[in-house]
């Protein structure tokens, strides 16, 4: 028997991806998580992370523990705001998570979720109906609100996105030239950010047009709401995909 634990980071940022993370060990495992002191993402400084992320990593070559990445860029977050909404993007983008996990894990598996929507059996049965070929030989599936605080095996998932996703955000920075802070709309550095990436005819592709942040600063700036924003579905863009574009 295999545990697999789902967690995501930058739901709410304004600016970069969200990014989901799947995790999956034998739950002979599990203990070695807890002994490292793997927690929520958010309660862990920068440097405890990276060092979480290096220790997973290692062990994974050793343990042969699995893992996957999935990166959905503000085209793709935009594009679910505007049709199905937040939530249903996330059961869409977990269940792809635990897809590709299943690929690398022929056993029975108890996945743990963090749930995003009030409703902890609906956000379930959602990511359940599309699993290919659920349910899986002897395994199940639960999801529970701040299961990355109760179960370290989610809380490394939401771990291995947080670092993901600051990762990609460094870059941006980087390529852009001026502090982005940390993308969300409370972070003065964002703040300070925000009008110059609304300089060009459409607001910056690393942005989500559909937050009301942007919506509201384009609206001051030029009297207007800003431009729809075109998304080609199945396209799942990540900042270097925009980099190249700038």
């Amino acid at each position: 028997m295999w545990t697999v634990g789902v967690d995501e980071a930058g739901r709410g940022p304004v600016i970069g991806p969200l990014v989901v993370g799947a995790v999956a060990l034998p739950t002979a495992d599990l203990g070695m998580l807890l002994q490292q002191g793997v927690k929520d993402s958010k309660d862990l400084t920068h440097k405890k992370r990276n060092e979480l992320v290096n220790w997973f990593h290692e062990q994974s070559k050793q343990r042969g523990w699995k893992f996957t990445l999935i990166e959905c860029g503000p085209e793709r977050v935009d594009n679910g705001v505007q049709t199905t909404g937040l939530n249903l993007l996330e059961v869409e983008l977990f269940a792809e998570a635990l897809t590709q996990i299943r690929q690398q894990v022929d056993q029975p598996v108890h996945v743990l979720n963090d749930a995003c929507d009030v409703n902890e059996q609906r956000f379930t049965d959602r990511i359940a109906a599309r699993l290919p070929q659920w349910p899986w030989n002897d395994s199940t599936i639960h999801s529970e609100h701040k299961a990355d605080t109760t179960f370290p095996i989610v809380g490394m998932a939401s771990i291995l996105a947080k670092v993901e996703r600051d990762n990609r955000i460094q870059q941006l920075t980087e390529e852009i030239g001026i502090p982005l802070g940390s993308g969300y709309p409370s972070d003065p550095n964002t703040k300070a950010a925000l009008p110059n990436l609304l300089q060009e005819a459409e607001p910056h592709p690393a942005l989500r047009w559909s937050w009301k942040t942007v919506r509201r600063a384009w609206n001051e700036k030029y009297g207007v709401d800003p431009p729809t924003r075109r998304y080609e579905d199945g396209s799942q863009q990540t900042l270097f995909d925009y980099q190249r574009r700038l």
